[in-house]
Parts: structure tokens; sequence; C-alpha cells
């Protein structure tokens, strides 16, 4: 690991976020956008904070154009939440693979998220937090959202899989 980075006024460093990871409520503003059309947006958001990672926003279903997206066949387990379930987005002739996650059924201490959607942010066109555009986390597999008020260094990127 490179060395931490110590957060200044105003900011949080993924490396003060707990193992196991904790749930907490936004009320901040999240806004996501593909194709000039607003997926979703909410100011009841899930943050899931976990150690070296940036924050992933849950979303309410209520608040995502579930229209616009289709269950596929992936699926991966998570330690700590459990099973997730993947998203595809279809919209106006494109298409995304595998653009946003749902737990259904989420383990002990995480029902909270139920339902919620977590979108990649580098899967879609725009994702916003507060009029921050958010920069996704590197690699393929984590889906952190980063912004001004979060430092790292991150997991996800070559040389971390050991962090």
């Amino acid at each position: 690991m490179t060395e931490r980075i110590e957060p200044g006024p105003g900011q949080e460093s993924v490396w003060d976020y707990p193992r196991p990871p904790r749930v907490e409520a936004s009320s901040r503003h999240v806004v996501v956008r593909f194709g000039g059309v607003t997926i979703a947006d909410t100011r009841q958001a899930l943050r899931v904070l976990e150690t070296s990672h940036p924050p992933v926003f849950y979303i309410p279903p209520h608040h995502v154009r579930l229209e616009l997206l289709t269950l596929s066949r992936l699926h991966t387990e998570c330690e700590n939440k459990g099973m997730a379930s993947y998203y595809d987005l279809s919209l106006d002739g494109r298409g995304v693979r595998s653009v946003a996650w749902v737990y259904p059924d989420p383990l002990p201490g995480f029902e909270a998220i139920r339902g919620h959607v977590a979108f990649y942010p580098g899967r879609v066109d725009e994702v916003f937090v507060d009029g921050e555009r958010v920069s996704p986390q590197e690699g393929g597999f984590y889906g952190g959202w980063i912004t001004s008020d979060v430092v790292g260094p991150f997991k996800g990127g070559p040389g971390t899989w050991t962090w």
C-alpha cells in the first residue's frame, strides 16, 4: 500500500472506514445519467463504507428508472453483504451490461440496502453527488464513488488486491 493520504477539512479518509463495512443514510443529492436521461435521482441514498474503498451509494428503487434496467444472469457473492444480482441498461439502442447491482436478500446487518440499486459510475455517462461529478473507483470489480471529500489511496487498481 502507498501511504495513507491525510484528510483535509471536510474530507474523509477511506482508511478510517470500518471492516466489515457500515451502512449509513445520506441526504446528499445523487444523480445518475445515461444518454441524456436521468436514470436515478435521490436525496435518500444509503452509503456503504468499507476500509480502503470509496463509498458506494445505494439508491432506493422508487428513485430509479427500473423500466430501463433488466436483471442479468450475473451474480457475485460478498462475504459481508451476501449475493448480488446485476442489472443491464438499455436506452435508445445503447446498452451497458452490468451497469448496476442489487442485493435482493442481504445478510444480517445489511438489511437496509435490500432492493437498493448501486451503479458503477464508470459505466454510465454521468454521476453526481451534490452537483460534483463522481470519478469511478479504478478497476472493473469495485464500484466506489470518488468525490473531492474522500481521500485514499483507494483499492481497485493494479497492485492493490492484497491490501
